[in-house]
């Protein structure tokens, strides 16, 4: 500010939001972010603007998060204020996407979709959250992100499950399993598992079940997670 260096303080207000945030500093982060969204606008740096309206989105989805962990219900049944938090953060998103969409960043296009996809099926929107999941898992695809084309298999498992189509669920957990074992990664391996084995269960293959769950139940007592 001392030296107008107006860009320069667009940055630092949105890392103030961005820091604000994780200590669940939710109003007060909105207020950095904003600073660094008006600021980016009147400089008409668009890169800057994108990013402020993804950090926007950002701190309502984390806020709608954690108003949601204090009422334990499924995704779609949530109280007002949460609804309303939730909605913000996808309105963020929107407004992201189509701006990073002009820009032509496909990697920021890519997490839009994905936060898109992860607020809507915390509203219920069942469809519409596989809708973009699948958008996410393309981009993944096309950047052989493996993390989070495994990211967007998992998601695409949940939302289906809400619809009632659990052999299509199945099919995703089972490529998100695959992922995981590629990916080294054992504390997802051990949800896919658990995932798979509710899954079998609703589809009533209960060997098929207890397959799975005997094999989340080993990677638990390996990784010592109580």
């Amino acid at each position: 500010r001392t030296i107008g260096d107006r860009i320069g303080e667009a940055k630092a207000s949105g890392n103030l939001g961005n820091t604000l945030k994780i200590l669940g500093q939710f109003d007060e982060a909105v207020v950095c972010c904003q600073r660094h969204l008006d600021i980016s606008q009147e400089q008409g740096d668009k890169v800057g603007e994108a990013r402020a309206l993804y950090n926007i989105g950002n701190v309502y989805h984390a806020k709608g998060k954690h108003l949601s962990w204090n009422v334990a219900q499924d995704p779609g049944s949530l109280p007002l204020e949460v609804k309303e938090t939730l909605q913000k953060a996808s309105e963020y998103y929107e407004r992201n996407l189509s701006l990073v969409k002009e820009l032509g960043d496909r990697a920021a296009q890519g997490r839009a979709y994905g936060n898109l996809g992860n607020t809507q099926y915390l509203l219920g929107n069942f469809s519409e959250a596989i809708a973009f999941h699948k958008e996410r898992l393309a981009i993944a695809k096309e950047f052989g992100d493996k993390a989070a084309e495994r990211r967007a298999y998992s998601n695409l498992g949940n939302a289906h499950i809400f619809l009632g189509r659990f052999d299509i669920s199945a099919e995703y957990y089972k490529k998100t399993l695959q992922l995981s074992r590629q990916l080294k990664d054992q504390a997802v391996e051990a949800q896919a598992c658990y995932s798979l084995g509710n899954t079998c269960t609703l589809l009533q293959d209960y060997e098929r079940a207890i397959e799975y769950h005997l094999k989340h139940l080993v990677i638990a007592q390996e990784l010592g997670d109580r």
